[in-house]
């Protein structure tokens, strides 16, 4: 195998190990998973945003919530602020930093809850979206990279990957966000279950 390759597929792998041996990151996935479903059995809402691939992160996690994971159930609430329109729209007449938290005022309510996806935490859009959310007494939820950056502190909690670039941090959120499905289908439809 080429060496490169091979030291690519070594740091995936050493991340994926420590999510799978981190205390605190099974901890931490049980208690969001229980958060997500105590929000959606509650009437309540899960918003989500990120750049770039992050916002492709957050589009995946809302759509297999609000369309299928593994097998057909009730679909859940939840919603990636990624429309063109409305970011355009928003970045043109508020600017960028904005495309977020005006989503989260749009939609957000107390009782919801918002998921950021961050390679950094320091994005302005996302510190943006957090302080909108909790000024609504929505639950903040961070899947995050590096050191967590300025969002950390607005997350009620967060999951932050100890790795520094964005590929090695997206790889482990990207398991993440599936594992937090599969939590919350087994406290909402734990009968699709029954068999583990």
């Amino acid at each position: 195998m080429t060496n490169w390759i091979e030291q690519a597929l070594t740091d995936a792998a050493s991340l994926i190990e420590w999510l799978r041996t981190q205390e605190r990151a099974d901890s931490v996935l049980t208690t969001i998973s229980r958060r997500i479903a105590d929000t959606l059995s509650s009437g309540g809402r899960v918003l989500t945003c990120g750049n770039g691939g992050s916002m492709c992160d957050a589009m995946h996690f809302a759509e297999e919530l609000s369309g299928r994971y593994r097998q057909d159930r009730a679909a859940f609430a939840a919603q990636a602020m990624g429309d063109p329109a409305h970011m355009s729209c928003v970045a043109n007449d508020f600017g960028f930093e904005r495309v977020f938290a005006r989503g989260v005022e749009a939609w957000g309510k107390p009782g919801d809850l918002l998921v950021v996806f961050s390679t950094s935490g320091s994005s302005p859009n996302i510190v943006a979206a957090a302080r909108s959310a909790r000024e609504r007494q929505m639950t903040v939820v961070g899947l995050l990279g590096r050191d967590g950056g300025e969002v950390r502190a607005l997350c009620d909690l967060s999951l932050v990957v100890p790795a520094q670039t964005s590929d090695r941090i997206q790889e482990v959120h990207e398991k993440t966000l599936h594992l937090l499905i599969e939590g919350v289908e087994r406290i909402l439809v734990p009968e699709h279950y029954q068999a583990d």
